[in-house]
């Protein structure tokens, strides 16, 4: 790019913070030019601590400020009246997860705003180095066609799109979900705060569910602040016809009379006499690079890498220079299912999530 992209921020917790240093540390590519919070007091912090100049509302920010897409980082009930009020100023936006809290308000964000084409949406899991290490392979048929995906991971719509988008099904038939909840004893010693100082275990509920694509299926397994919770690692299978990938190791199928089994190797620098700096390189399958971190030298974590890779991407596509990152589309489905998931799960009966408003503009990952 001959000049960083530029964006706003719409909100100011948690997760904005993640855009807010991104841009820090990457000036040459993504330049924070404002943002928008509803407190006087909140807009002074923000200003202080971002560096930026700070408004009331999204209509002052764009008005003011001009970027080339608005992150919209706000509670769900307010994220589907931000995103139309941007997209109706012909503004593109990059709104965090889900776009709307439910399925009444998924379909009449579509319906206002999804023919317009001008939102993404910061779903990042499948951009993260080891995850887009593994879709890569699958990408390259070395398992052969997927046909199953388990991940014991992440949380709701994040653990469908990394389904979804492993299996590479797109919304044009119903799809059928069981769920069920299970009560046990979990010591829960981190948080999003840190160390929770937590010494007995509590009760910790885990959902498991089921999704049948038709000719292809999907596990779903998550344990309360799983994200946090170093006592319980995290698993992803992917099966195919042709073998399947299991975490970090591949078995597949090699020819007459031979299974292979290999590893997707992590090149990390900064261990031992490693003097480059600390930092994800790239991963490894079978002698062949199959992700490359964009962003050596900057020391992110993963989850960084991803919400980099998205941030950048997103700026290409609002310049006419790539594909669309994360389409609304494809947002609504994934939350439609994890909805479907939780009614399931309260019901103890199988559901069926019907085919969505916006499934003809959903993609086929693959």
């Amino acid at each position: 790019m001959d000049r960083p992209v530029t964006f706003a921020i719409v909100g100011s917790g948690w997760r904005a913070e993640f855009f807010a240093r991104l841009a820090a540390v990457m000036p040459e590519r993504l330049a924070l030019v404002g943002a928008a919070t509803r407190r006087p007091e909140r807009a002074e912090e923000i200003t202080a601590r971002w560096g930026v100049a700070t408004y009331l509302s999204p209509t002052e920010l764009i008005t003011r400020q001009k970027p080339d897409f608005v992150v919209s980082s706000v509670p769900w009930p307010v994220n589907p009246e931000v995103i139309a009020t941007l997209v109706e100023a012909e503004v593109p936006v990059l709104a965090e997860t889900p776009p709307a809290p439910d399925d009444e308000g998924l379909s009449a964000l579509w319906d206002r705003v999804g023919s317009r084409r001008l939102v993404q949406i910061a779903e990042q899991y499948l951009l993260m180095p080891a995850h887009a290490a593994r879709h890569e392979v699958v990408r390259r048929g070395s398992i052969g066609t997927p046909t199953s995906v388990q991940v014991s991971s992440t949380h709701g719509y994040h653990a469908v799109s990394m389904i979804r988008g492993l299996l590479g099904v797109g919304a044009d038939r119903p799809v059928r979900v069981a769920a069920q909840r299970f009560t046990a004893p979990l010591l829960d010693p981190l948080s999003r705060e840190g160390w929770t100082g937590a010494e007995e275990p509590a009760d910790a509920t885990t959902t498991l569910a089921t999704l049948d694509f038709g000719g292809a299926s999907g596990l779903y397994d998550f344990t309360d602040n799983q994200w946090h919770n170093r006592l319980r690692q995290r698993r992803i299978l992917v099966r195919g016809s042709l073998g399947e990938i299991a975490d970090d190791t591949v078995v597949r199928w090699g020819g007459p009379r031979t299974v292979i089994t290999s590893e997707i190797t992590r090149s990390q620098l900064g261990h031992d006499l490693n003097l480059d700096g600390h930092d994800t390189e790239h991963f490894v399958f079978e002698g062949e690079v199959v992700y490359r971190n964009p962003f050596v030298g900057l020391r992110l974590m993963d989850e960084e890498i991803a919400i980099a890779t998205l941030l950048v991407a997103t700026g290409a596509w609002v310049r006419g220079e790539g594909p669309e990152p994360y389409p609304l589309a494809d947002a609504c489905q994934d939350h439609h299912l994890s909805l479907a998931i939780d009614r399931a799960a309260e019901s103890g009966a199988p559901v069926v999530a019907e085919v969505g408003p916006w499934a003809g503009a959903v993609s086929s990952p693959k």
